[in-house]
């Protein structure tokens, strides 16, 4: 999939978690890469999250996956919608939905959630923590576009729907097939099927949140560091009063925390791991057979391309001239020289070819062996 008439720079500077845009078809030819039924398939998978939620009049009720294929058969005429997370994750078609958008980087991007609803089908007046692009893949869907909420914002007492308890829309747009709307955190929005067959694909964005950022990093300092690590005063003198807690000490112990919460190349390590692991950690991409690193070369020698797992994440920190740390599905990778453009391209393209000079170097087939092997690339399923 790729975009004929939309300007990135334009998007970026004018409302990108600013303000939401509508996009009227901006692709080169729109397909949409997914049929109802294969989405219900999906639903009924063990290893899928999936939500399904029927509306009465004054309520809403959730059912979450894996669901029975013939519970559709058993919805009547209730309207209806179906969530499935991380589609993405699974079909390869809709995974390449990402592509036109890597103007946004790599770890940001969390996955292409797939909705399927009837005729005034709808998850009801919401708003998320994040960016979402809502692509109308089938059918048509009404989209009423609210103002900013925040932690304030009344909810109804629901369990399982986050819904606004009042919703004043300002914007309203119905969407037909390929057309997108760009909705920025906290923007209220609603969105109503307008006819039977509508599909929408939502590509969500992650935002860590300043609480998770510093409990996950601080769980990450906890685990280096000693008991035999603690506060010491050999130089103590005698103070005027024994209950004062002097500002030296709160220097120091001060300094005691701050030393290793500061040390900005321990956390851009350890942030690269952290945000490039798994979303679904269960499910094991690795090939049955591992791959043995001459075979590798022999079969990057005749040609054949590798393509990263849809599943994986893959981003990289410039450490200094000359060394990059690749990051894919939480493990680091120290690469120079050879592996220094080889890991700068896993993090661009979906499909790689490797240049036959590359493929003498055992450090860059060594890296490449072990991704294989962790399920993060896979051969081109064509070789």
């Amino acid at each position: 999939m790729e975009f004929a008439n939309f300007d990135v720079e334009t998007f970026l500077r004018d409302y990108w978690q600013k303000k939401p845009q509508l996009i009227r078809n901006p692709w080169k030819s729109w397909r949409n890469p997914l049929a109802p039924d294969e989405l219900a398939g999906l639903a009924c998978e063990d290893e899928i999250e999936s939500r399904l939620i029927t509306q009465t009049r004054d309520n809403r009720k959730v059912e979450h996956g894996p669901l029975a294929a013939s519970r559709f058969g058993k919805l009547g005429k209730k309207q209806w919608t179906l969530l499935v997370q991380a589609v993405d994750h699974h079909v390869p078609e809709v995974a390449a939905l990402l592509e036109p958008f890597r103007f946004i980087p790599n770890w940001r991007i969390d996955d292409i959630m797939v909705s399927y609803a009837i005729d005034g089908g709808g998850v009801g007046p919401h708003f998320d923590q994040y960016d979402v692009f809502l692509i109308q893949g089938l059918g048509r869907r009404r989209w009423r576009v609210g103002g900013l909420c925040d932690a304030h914002t009344k909810l109804t007492p629901h369990d399982d729907v986050r819904l606004l308890a009042a919703f004043a829309p300002t914007d309203e747009w119905t969407l037909e097939e390929g057309d997108i709307l760009y909705v920025p955190p906290r923007f209220a929005h609603d969105g109503i099927a307008v006819g039977d067959d509508c599909m929408t694909y939502s590509i969500g964005f992650r935002a860590p949140a300043r609480s998770e950022l510093i409990a996950h990093w601080c769980d990450h300092l906890l685990d280096d560091l000693s008991d035999d690590d603690r506060y010491t005063d050999p130089d103590l003198v005698t103070q005027a009063n024994p209950g004062e807690i002097s500002a030296q000490a709160i220097a120091q112990l001060h300094a005691m925390i701050t030393e290793k919460m500061l040390d900005s190349d321990s956390f851009a390590r350890w942030f690269g791991k952290h945000s490039s692991m798994l979303k679904n950690p269960d499910l094991d991409w690795a090939p049955e057979t591992p791959v043995e690193a001459e075979h590798l070369r022999s079969k990057l020698i005749a040609g054949a391309r590798l393509h990263r797992n849809p599943a994986s994440r893959f981003s990289f920190i410039r450490q200094n001239p000359g060394v990059i740390l690749l990051f894919v599905d939480g493990e680091c990778f120290e690469c120079v020289g050879e592996t220094l453009a080889l890991a700068e391209s896993f993090g661009k393209q979906e499909s790689i070819g490797i240049d036959a000079e590359l493929t003498k170097s055992d450090e860059a087939i060594a890296l490449i062996t072990t991704l294989l092997n962790q399920g993060s690339l896979a051969f081109d399923p064509e070789d």
